[in-house]
């Protein structure tokens, strides 16, 4: 399975039947009983076929049903291979809307080519492994160089949210320095009137020194107002975590959720509703999460027909 992120640490491989999970009270589920909203999707979850042909397979997400989406890094630079302008253009020239941007919190260590190949001609230090294929690898932003131009980038498109996809969190100097890009950021996202918010993985939830995790650290350490959570149910499934028991822990500082899937073993992905995470219940806790935006995702998924079968099983969640 290929994801934006190695697991710096293997999470507890917990069971469902094996989760305490607190139930919602009648109060609870009447914050917001029904659904009404657009469907969206991660474009991470067409990553091939974006870089091949973004026009093309944009056409195909909005003959699915999907309504909104976000961005995140391309093969072909900029925003898959257009200005911030001719994006917002094409997508809503096909009757959707470009609500959020992914984009690295901090460049991690690029995993260097094997010693063999400095042996070729020129010698020399080898370059970066390119993780995505062949090529060399394009101009990739992140927030703790480059806050400023992707917050006016996601102002300029008139986006909801600016979004950080990962960010090194192995160690608490790095958990540290992510909270000040975090902070920064939010900021200057407050002043062009957007949203700043961070994306989970399940490493996330892995103790550091102290006993603290990562999560626990971000979310106490930030303001609320400024640094806001895209939770991902698959990843926090994985990591044994609850997602409404997150909601609980701090209401209305979750509005944006990838609506992603993961089977039993608690390792491959796969289409909404053909896994375990329990969308039914999540939903249902909607308001207390402060929920405006949804976006399946289902990373480097082989083709359409699998963003197909998410958008029909997750239909029948929201009916």
């Amino acid at each position: 399975m290929r994801n934006r992120r190695d697991f710096l640490k293997q999470a507890s491989l917990l069971t469902l039947g094996g989760l305490a999970l607190p139930q919602l009270t009648k109060a609870e589920q009447l914050i917001h009983p029904t659904l009404s909203r657009p469907i969206g999707i991660q474009l991470f979850t067409l990553f091939k076929q974006m870089n091949d042909d973004p026009k093309s397979t944009l056409e195909k997400v909005a003959a699915t049903g999907y309504k909104e989406v976000e961005s995140a890094f391309s093969m072909r630079g900029k925003y898959y291979g257009y200005s911030v302008k001719e994006f917002k253009a094409l997508v809503e020239g096909m009757g959707m809307k470009w609500r959020a941007h992914h984009a690295g919190g901090a460049p991690f260590r690029p995993r260097p080519i094997p010693p063999a190949s400095t042996t070729a001609a020129g010698g020399g230090a080898p370059p970066a492994r390119n993780p995505f294929g062949n090529g060399p690898m394009p101009t990739m932003l992140n927030l703790r160089d480059n806050y400023q131009q992707l917050v006016d980038d996601a102002a300029e498109g008139e986006l909801s949210y600016l979004v950080c996809a990962s960010t090194p969190v192995a160690t608490l100097d790095e958990i540290n320095k992510s909270i000040e890009v975090f902070q920064k950021t939010g900021e200057a996202a407050k002043k062009a009137g957007i949203g700043f918010a961070y994306h989970n993985h399940a490493t996330e939830f892995d103790p550091v020194e102290g006993g603290k995790t990562p999560y626990e650290l971000i979310l106490s350490q930030t303001d609320k107002d400024l640094v806001k959570m895209e939770l991902d149910l698959a990843w926090a499934t994985k990591a044994g975590k609850d997602p409404v028991a997150l909601f609980k822990g701090q209401p209305g500082r979750f509005p944006l959720w990838h609506i992603k899937d993961i089977k039993s073993d608690l390792k491959t992905i796969t289409e909404v509703g053909n896994g375990v995470v329990d969308f039914k219940r999540i939903f249902a806790a909607a308001g207390i999460a402060g929920l405006k935006y949804i976006f399946v995702e289902q990373d480097m998924a082989p083709g359409i027909e699998n963003i197909q079968i998410s958008y029909q099983n997750l239909t029948k969640v929201l009916a």
